[in-house]
């Protein structure tokens, strides 16, 4: 039945000016390493690298803090890309044959990173017209000549074509083809063949008129564009790279055999000639090809030749590999993903007569590699940036804020015992172009990433660069299944080639029960725990110094001895007996194994009550990691719950069921529809004059709210521990409050505890010899059986309690424990605040009733005001699984703001998603990078940088218009701002109208949806299920979305040149 009812008028707008102080939107760096690159620049001027990706993002990064991001229109492969020296452009090929320059152009005295032109290739035959010049067919190779002013491109069908870079136009009468090249030829060069596809371009470093041209046949020439005649001619076998030395005096060429070859080419009067050294490095047998080769001089006379590939190809043709040879020294670097392009670190000025190399920094699929080529042994040197976070794929993440500075340090100090740095002060990160502008962060943010090989590391996530501080491995505990890394590293000591491995990208993990599900760690006790896929929960604490020790191990049976239920799922992992090596760092206290063993689904620390809360699916317990001795065990199984005991891989029943219930639904729902159709006609009369007696203008009208249908008590996976709480309340009764432990299931129950907990002796070290006594308080049923997914106790001004030891400490405001507790407790379909001790309901909010959506993850966040900074507001943020956030009033529940943050698609970026104390967040957008956004008008963590670019003289800024804000699109089709200036095909894109183009909306202000469309639901946990109404809601909701984007009226599509996805 649908029900109206009447508000008072309008909104009151001291309260939406306060939203607007309070609250914005803003998704602000991209942390990580780009996901699937594809090519790789770098200006030896500017000391900035570019790196290209297969989604069209180009991302251009300097010293740390200095980044900037642009996303071509189109989703194509970026190529090649090439900066123009010291003017801070880049021109960049996509696989659609266009062309695209960027610009890094300075507004508000920040830079950032715009599209100025774009060039598409023509392709049609006699594009020249009556000049009968071939077609610029697919483009093959790009080189930058005469400054930067002029670049050649090679194609495809053999000819060159030349393009003026600043407006980005052909320039006629100055293509090469192969016909004129070939008449420079000598006959027996020629052989009846055509050339092939021009291969290589390189350019004379000190004559722009001279360019050395591979084609992929084996011929190479040294053409004078000036005289167009050719002045050199070498031939060998197929083509795939050429080097040309800074002198002009050498050249070298790898090709497709193994081999690489060494020219002399300023000796004798013959145009043709022969190299002087020909070798295959790991021949005799049959070598891969050689993909790239670099020849750098050394005024010591050892000269570097750096090559990619070159393998044997019977025995190694799988690896990927660069080597390095200096005089008689050969390293063959060893890498676990394939190798991209890679530059040199060098002089480039042309006083100089030598390369003298400082750098070697390879580009892999999967991770950036950098060496110090100045140092013996050629060390690597640590990124302080573009780290793969997925060197181990990524099960959970959390964040710890305001991290206080000494155990900052001290995580520091044993990041640095991990990986101590060489002693020669050369090792220093080569790429440093631009200044970081933005203020030194006020407070230190913590980043930790568990991982599937058991390990859990620590990131910096204060500013911009997101830089690794220290690794913790728990694997050295237990008896894993195999351990090929050390058999491998043993083996390859004496073979050749003299392999090397480099990186840290490893995919691979020893024995996949390793993998870290939670992680929780207490900033002022430097005590952390870290529970895994086999039901393994380890108590660690921070050490100073290295110390051998045996770890306690405990077990704790979560069944109770529960009749009728056996475990199929995998076995418990066996630890290591007797005492054990730990270096500096995290090291082990104690160890509780759940039994059965299945993964941790919850886990929460109190470190000043020396308690540890773990649950899966089959249960809760608690642990006393000062005594080491088992408190609680509680099983939540149903008696229908066999699913639980059958592990991950035995999912048929389950689908079966699944499918089952959902055509009952459909039925039920159709059959109380026809029923209901002869009443809702009539009804729907009597609303539609209501609604124009009243007025869409004078009233607000609250949403129907949509019927939900009650869950059934015996859903398989109902026992699933979502959430653990610690509080100090009043549970008992409202006088005396006390140490308390809350769970919440996927049933939607909560079950309170009462802890007595002894008072520790001085020091806090050991506790009395009473035990921990637990005593169940309460238990409450929600009434729809919705999963809860977080629960937290607010204090007698309705404020969060504090975390242990802030107020014991003082660096915390002490609760209020006067006035009366309640509890607020999130479930995927509301969030709901009961008065304790008497737990009675006090006010409610319907999200999925009102918004059509579930809850997926929620975080309690302080807001501060950009008017006034002492004024804050505790909200509570939400993530749905439509991937909208949204921000919620405490205890009032009442909305505030909601955002679309991450496309209802991408599923595991909203599974990953995690939120701050300050009302920032993280999500993966890509298994190697994490999104950050911000959802505070006052705490923005965002690039600001300048970089100080050279302007050929006359050069004009040729970019659209500066907008307001420095913040590009996001790389990887996530929502944001795309600069893309529309062109006509073969010529440059016209300058943007001075058009008013209205700015979006930065946030949503209304409270909620009155039109909210049927959304889709797709449970995220892992342990869920997928039936056939989640698989209708989501298809339905994308017709829906894709119907209203082509229901945009052609005036927006067309405003001006921003483009919003």
């Amino acid at each position: 039945m649908m029900k109206f009812r009447f508000r008072r008028q309008g909104a009151d707008p001291q309260r939406e000016k306060l939203k607007q102080e309070l609250f914005a939107f803003h998704k602000t760096v991209e942390h990580g390493f780009p996901n699937q690159p594809s090519a790789l620049a770098f200006d030896p001027e500017l000391r900035i690298m570019a790196i290209g990706t297969r989604s069209g993002a180009v991302k251009i990064y300097g010293a740390p803090g200095v980044e900037f991001t642009g996303l071509h229109r189109d989703a194509a492969t970026v190529t090649q890309m090439h900066f123009l020296p010291g003017q801070g452009r880049v021109l960049t090929l996509l696989d659609d044959d266009s062309l695209h320059l960027w610009e890094i152009v300075h507004h508000d005295g920040c830079a950032h990173l715009e599209e100025a032109i774009h060039f598409q290739a023509p392709s049609r035959p006699g594009f020249d017209g009556a000049s009968g010049l071939p077609s610029l067919a697919h483009i093959t190779v790009v080189l930058l000549v005469a400054a930067g002013d002029v670049a050649a491109l090679g194609t495809e069908g053999g000819s060159i074509f030349f393009l003026d870079v600043p407006t980005l136009t052909l320039l006629e009468g100055q293509t090469l083809g192969p016909d004129e090249v070939l008449r420079s030829v000598p006959d027996d060069y020629r052989c009846g063949k055509a050339l092939g596809p021009v291969e290589s371009l390189q350019g004379h470093l000190r004559d722009p008129t001279k360019i050395l041209i591979g084609y992929s046949r084996g011929l190479l020439v040294i053409w004078n564009q000036a005289a167009r005649c050719a002045e050199r001619i070498f031939l060998g076998n197929q083509l795939e790279s050429v080097c040309w030395e800074r002198s002009g005096h050498t050249v070298v060429s790898s090709h497709s055999d193994g081999s690489y070859a060494i020219w002399a080419a300023d000796t004798g009067d013959s145009p043709t000639a022969q190299p002087t050294v020909a070798t295959t490095p790991y021949g005799p047998f049959p070598c891969k090809a050689i993909n790239k080769v670099l020849w750098r001089s050394c005024a010591s006379g050892e000269h570097f030749v750096i090559f990619s590939g070159g393998m044997p190809r019977a025995s190694y043709g799988d690896r990927h590999c660069v080597s390095v040879l200096q005089a008689e020294t050969l390293v063959t670097l060893d890498f676990t993903s394939r190798v991209i392009d890679f530059f040199t670190v060098h002089s480039t000025r042309p006083e100089d007569e030598f390369d003298e190399p400082q750098a070697l920094a390879v580009l892999l699929e999967e991770e950036l590699v950098v060496l110090d080529l100045q140092t013996p042994g050629w060390p690597a040197v640590p990124a302080p940036y573009l780290a793969p976070l997925h060197s181990s794929a990524i099960t959970c993440s959390a964040h710890v804020a305001n991290v206080p500075a000494k155990l900052w340090a001290r995580i520091v100090s044993a990041g640095e015992q991990q990986s101590p740095q060489p002693a020669s002060g050369a090792s220093s990160w080569p790429i440093t172009g631009g200044r970081n502008l933005a203020q030194e962060p006020s407070q230190r943010g913590l980043l930790l990433t568990g991982h599937e090989d058991g390990t859990v590391r620590f990131w910096d996530a204060s500013g911009v660069a997101l830089r690794p501080l220290y690794k913790l491995c728990t694997a050295g505990l237990f008896q894993t299944d195999c351990e090929h890394a050390d058999s491998l590293a043993q083996a390859a000591e004496d073979d050749w080639p003299p392999f090397r491995k480099v990186g840290c990208f490893d995919p691979y993990s020893d024995d996949p029960r390793l993998g870290v599900q939670k992680v929780a760690l207490c900033k002022y006790t430097a005590q952390m725990v870290v529970a895994g896929t086999a039901g393994q929960v380890l108590v660690l604490e921070l050490s100073d110094t290295p110390a051998e020790q045996t770890v306690g191990v405990a077990s704790l049976d979560l069944l109770q001895d529960r009749e009728g239920f056996t475990w199929k799922g995998h076995e418990r992992l066996s630890p290591r007996l007797g005492p054990l090596p730990w270096p500096a760092g995290f090291q082990p206290r104690a160890l509780v194994q759940c039994l059965p063993p299945a993964a941790v689904t919850a886990v929460t620390l109190h470190a000043e009550w020396g308690l540890v809360a773990f649950g899966t699916s089959h249960g809760f317990g608690l642990f006393d990691y000062l005594r080491r001795s088992p408190v609680l065990a509680r099983c939540t199984l149903h008696p229908s719950d066999s699913l639980a005991m059958e592990g991950p891989l035995s999912r048929v029943k389950s689908l079966k069921k699944s499918l089952r219930q959902s055509f009952r639904r459909i039925r039920k729902s159709r059959a109380s529809g026809k029923k209901r159709t002869v009443a809702g006609s009539k009804l729907q009369e009597a609303n539609a004059q209501l609604a124009e007696q009243a007025g869409p203008q004078d009233v607000e009208v609250t949403p129907v709210q949509r019927r939900i249908e009650p869950r059934s008590a015996d859903d398989s996976l109902s026992g699933v521990v979502r959430c653990l709480y610690f509080a100090d309340t009043f549970l008992r009764d409202a006088a005396h409050h006390g140490p308390t432990m809350w769970a919440g299931t996927n049933s939607g129950s909560v079950f309170a505890y009462a802890l007595e907990v002894p008072a520790a002796v001085a020091g806090g070290e050991k506790r009395p010899e009473r035990a921990v006594e637990a005593v169940l308080g309460k238990e409450v049923q929600l009434m729809h059986r919705a999963p809860v997914v977080a629960i937290a106790v607010l204090d007698g001004r309705g404020r969060p309690l504090p975390e242990p030891y802030e107020a014991s400490r003082d660096l915390a405001q002490a609760p209020d424990m006067q006035g009366g507790h309640a509890v607020l407790i999130a479930s995927e379909e509301q969030f709901k605040v009961f008065t304790l001790p008497k737990v009675s309901a006090k006010t409610k909010f319907k999200l999925t009733a009102h918004e059509g959506c579930r809850v997926r993850k929620v975080a309690l966040a302080t807001f501060a005001s950009v008017a006034c900074e002492d004024y804050t507001e505790t909200c509570l943020a939400c993530l749905t699984n439509l991937g909208d956030v949204h921000v919620f009033s405490v205890p009032g529940l009442r909305p505030q703001v909601h955002y679309a943050c991450i496309r209802k698609e991408d599923i595991s970026g909203i599974a990953s998603c995690v939120f701050t104390r300050h009302g920032q967040g993280f999500y993966l957008i890509s298994p190697s990078e994490f999104e950050r956004f911000s959802l505070s008008a006052r705490n923005i963590t965002e690039p600001l940088c300048s970089l100080d670019v050279r302007w050929p003289r006359g050069a004009t800024h040729i970019s659209p218009r500066s907008r307001e804000s420095p913040k590009l699109s996001q790389a990887n089709g996530t929502p944001g701002i795309i600069l893309a200036p529309q062109s006509c095909d073969g010529s440059p894109d016209p300058i943007c109208k001075e058009a008013d183009t209205p700015e979006p909306p930065e946030a949503m202000l209304s409270p909620m949806s009155i039109d909210s469309a049927t959304s889709a639901d797709t449970t995220l946990d892992t342990t869920g299920d997928m039936t056939v109404e989640d698989v209708k809601d989501f298809l339905g909701s994308s017709e829906e979305s894709e119907k209203n984007l082509r229901n945009l009226s052609e005036e927006e599509a067309r405003a001006c040149a921003i483009l919003i996805k």
